[in-house]
């Protein structure tokens, strides 16, 4: 009997208890919010610090979320986790962006406990861009201050080269402040970058500037030209023109200082004086200005795209490969088809490449071959390519390289310092090559 007396007893209390704690979840709970800090106002850039005290005294807290609004749209947020009642720091971002005024932001504090009741507090704030005394031009050799020189806008003038690559970076501004930086992204510039903007002009004095509001810069004068057509940026170090170029036509060059130190391709110039001839046939060209190597990377186009060989056998034929370079072996080719050099088209369907040795090719062998394109694909073989040089073979996969790979005859080299003129004729079919190779 006092068995079943204390079962039953056991049995209710369970029931109580489970009874109470389903209450319990039912509970929703009262997340109270009380902010010690005085929103008073604030800077775009800003760290913005905080210390919120939170309670709730039904059901254990979750999340205090403090979120910042341009408008209605949500630019930044901090989110801490609130085990226990209590205060609370830390610090949310006010973004810096372009072509925002000063005026007035929300900022919103956003209260969670573990049965998802939200209790929420909203701020006006305040914010005003801030007025820098000074900005950086940061080069690769040197900081450069650029001074204010009226609300927004900033300047440094000196002697500069033709191109500046930095970017610029603005101190912290009061308490909260932090660096902001401004450098090149897709084309524009944009607050929290360090990649370079391109600043370029007439080598000599004058101004780099720049507007922290609108972002507006100077100068990007593209100073290059080919017969007085702009040649465009591809980056830092290559800008290029794509147009018609008629065999024998003038070349003019203009705005690179020291062109006069530049290789000439002497497959698609010759010099005389300051200017250059056009030599290869009539067509359309893209002329790359390589300022890492110095010199004019000149390549067959159709259409807008680059040229490639047609059945016909006119458009263009490609060398990738190695122990091949321009305008030296210090910028080999390789088997990197970005780097594959065009050759060029002389006529009569017949292509070309000068080489010195020793400084385009290396005097004992050579591992390179033909392609349709710059690109895999359609390519010489062995049977496509014949020759009867007495320097170079062509590879048929069992002599010492793959099938329509050249080679250097073994006990035989191109003689360090002569030119050689590499001539591939199909005008009897782009699967009936005939390779000459000629000392001139």
């Amino acid at each position: 009997m006092k068995k079943y007396i204390y079962s039953i007893f056991i049995i209710s209390a369970v029931l109580i208890f489970n009874a109470c704690s389903d209450d319990d979840d039912k509970v929703p709970g009262n997340p109270e919010i009380n902010a010690k800090t005085d929103f008073g106002s604030a800077m775009f850039g800003d760290s913005l610090p905080f210390i919120i005290d939170v309670s709730d005294n039904e059901v254990p807290l979750s999340t205090l979320k403090v979120r910042l609004f341009y408008s209605d749209e949500m630019v930044s947020e901090a989110v801490i986790r609130t085990k226990t009642d209590g205060e609370y720091s830390g610090k949310i971002y006010i973004p810096f962006y372009a072509n925002i005024p000063n005026g007035t932001a929300t900022l919103k504090l956003v209260l969670q406990n573990i049965h998802l009741t939200i209790t929420e507090k909203e701020y006006d704030l305040p914010l005003t861009r801030p007025d820098y005394p000074y900005l950086t031009l940061v080069t690769a050799d040197e900081e450069i201050r650029m001074e204010r020189k009226a609300l927004y806008n900033y300047e440094v003038k000196k002697n500069f080269p033709m191109k500046i690559s930095a970017y610029i970076k603005a101190p912290p501004v009061g308490t909260n402040g932090n660096e902001i930086t401004f450098g090149w992204e897709d084309n524009a510039i944009i607050e929290g970058s360090v990649n370079n903007i391109p600043f370029s002009n007439f080598a000599g004095e004058y101004s780099v500037t720049f507007n922290t509001l609108d972002y507006q810069a100077a100068p990007f004068i593209i100073a290059y030209a080919i017969n007085d057509v702009g040649m465009t940026r591809v980056n830092d170090d290559n800008y290029k023109v794509e147009m018609d170029f008629e065999q024998g036509q003038e070349i003019t060059v203009s705005g690179i200082d020291d062109f006069s130190d530049w290789w000439i391709d002497q497959d698609f110039f010759v010099k005389s004086g300051e200017n250059l001839t056009f030599t290869p046939i009539t067509g359309k060209y893209r002329i790359t200005a390589d300022f890492n190597h110095k010199y004019l990377r000149v390549e067959t186009m159709s259409g807008n795209g680059l040229a490639t060989l047609q059945a016909d056998g006119t458009g263009a034929i490609w060398i990738i490969g190695d122990n091949i370079g321009k305008p030296s072996l210090g910028n080999t080719t390789g088997w990197d088809t970005g780097k594959g050099i065009c050759m060029a088209p002389v006529g009569g369907k017949k292509y070309q490449v000068t080489l010195v040795a020793g400084t385009n090719v290396t005097p004992g062998s050579i591992n390179f071959k033909f392609f349709y394109q710059r690109d895999w694909g359609g390519e010489f073989s062995g049977e496509a390519l014949t020759t009867t040089s007495d320097i170079v073979f062509v590879g048929n996969g069992s002599n010492g390289r793959d099938s329509g790979n050249l080679g250097v005859i073994e006990g035989k080299s191109f003689t360090t310092g002569k030119t050689y003129v590499f001539t591939v004729d199909v005008s009897a079919g782009i699967d009936m090559g005939v390779l000459t190779v000629v000392e001139k």
